[in-house]
């Protein structure tokens, strides 16, 4: 089959768009407002930009009323977001925290029967996951707002510089690397689906010199 989604109406039951690019890493940004409300949620359009300095991205789509996410105002009123490592151990967590809820409700009180323990960023007073075994605390840099078809699809864009990063040692293997096998990230699929990652295998560029095998296995 063949689609064209921009002038087309969708021929399959269900949209074969988000069940294409998989998997998708998973946000899940706390971040705190300027009167002190906690909130963490997760977003399935998140990504690391550039390794020099460390920057990151996240999408975020506004509500069908048109209101932009807490998240996104949250990290342009105060500077600053922390990434969580999103882990099958915390999935039930990071799901509850994904409930669409009123500004004036945290996420957070809907976590504390999760085995979720709160501790504090380093630079600005925002909640992380204790249990996440690798934390990005985010300084906010810009936002880029695209519009689409209808107030859901508009989105922001927003970009971060990554300050400093929290590793539980008890995750790295005896030569220094994430011990990814141990950790059991989880990443978004399409539809309700979520995978974990359980195998991993590795591959060499052919004819890479030795700066560029250093660069590309994070040693240079």
């Amino acid at each position: 089959m063949k689609w064209h989604p921009q002038d087309e109406k969708n021929p399959l039951p269900y949209s074969p768009f988000k069940s294409s690019t998989i998997p998708r890493p998973i946000g899940w940004l706390s971040s705190v407002d300027p009167d002190g409300r906690e909130n963490i949620a997760p977003y399935s359009q998140w990504q690391n930009l550039t390794f020099d300095p460390p920057m990151v991205m996240f999408s975020a789509n506004q509500y069908p009323d048109g209101r932009r996410k807490d998240t996104v105002l949250n990290a342009e009123q105060t500077g600053w977001f922390v990434w969580n490592m999103a882990t099958y151990d915390l999935r039930e967590a990071v799901n509850i925290s994904a409930m669409a809820l009123d500004h004036n409700e945290s996420e957070w009180t809907h976590l504390e029967n999760q085995g979720v323990t709160k501790i504090y960023a380093d630079n600005h007073p925002i909640p992380m996951v204790a249990e996440s075994p690798v934390k990005f605390e985010c300084k906010y840099k810009t936002t880029l707002r695209i519009p689409g078809d209808s107030p859901v699809g508009t989105i922001d864009l927003v970009v971060a510089d990554v300050m400093t990063i929290h590793i539980n040692e008890d995750f790295l293997d005896a030569d220094g690397k994430l011990d990814v096998l141990k950790i059991k990230p989880i990443a978004r699929m399409g539809y309700f689906d979520y995978t974990v990652v359980t195998e991993k295998f590795e591959m060499r560029v052919p004819g890479s010199d030795a700066d560029a095998q250093a660069g590309l296995e994070g040693s240079a």
